[in-house]
């Protein structure tokens, strides 16, 4: 996990808030899998654990949906909404899934690196 950065938590607290976050994302029955015996959007919810277990104040999240089918996409992106206003972080999230826009607060449209639109409030170019 993202903890052992963190000097300040023992490997206790650190087992713990593992464990915690694992159960949050709804892996309580997978705390000892590997990750090859994990789907896809097992391995996408593990990785949200991990971005957030530290409480950072912003995730960055390339394509989180790339290698999931439509209903887990959503089910990630929903997930990973809700756990960021939980601890109140900002995820800056990339991606070319149109389906899933609807979550996001900002919008912003890159074409070959530029700012083209922005959407509800952004600053576009």
């Amino acid at each position: 996990m993202g903890l052992e950065v963190h000097s300040r938590y023992s490997v206790q607290q650190m087992n713990q808030a593992a464990q915690d976050a694992l159960v949050t994302v709804g892996l309580s029955d997978r705390l000892d899998s590997r990750p090859a015996n994990l789907s896809g959007g097992q391995k996408q919810r593990v990785a949200i654990a991990r971005a957030l277990v530290s409480q950072p104040q912003l995730v960055l999240a390339d394509e989180p949906t790339a290698a999931l089918d439509k209903q887990s996409g959503r089910d990630v992106v929903t997930l990973m909404q809700r756990l960021a206003k939980e601890q109140g972080c900002t995820i800056l999230l990339v991606t070319h899934d149109n389906r899933i826009l609807d979550v996001a607060d900002r919008i912003v449209q890159m074409e070959d690196g530029c700012l083209v639109r922005g959407v509800e409030g952004a600053i576009a170019a």
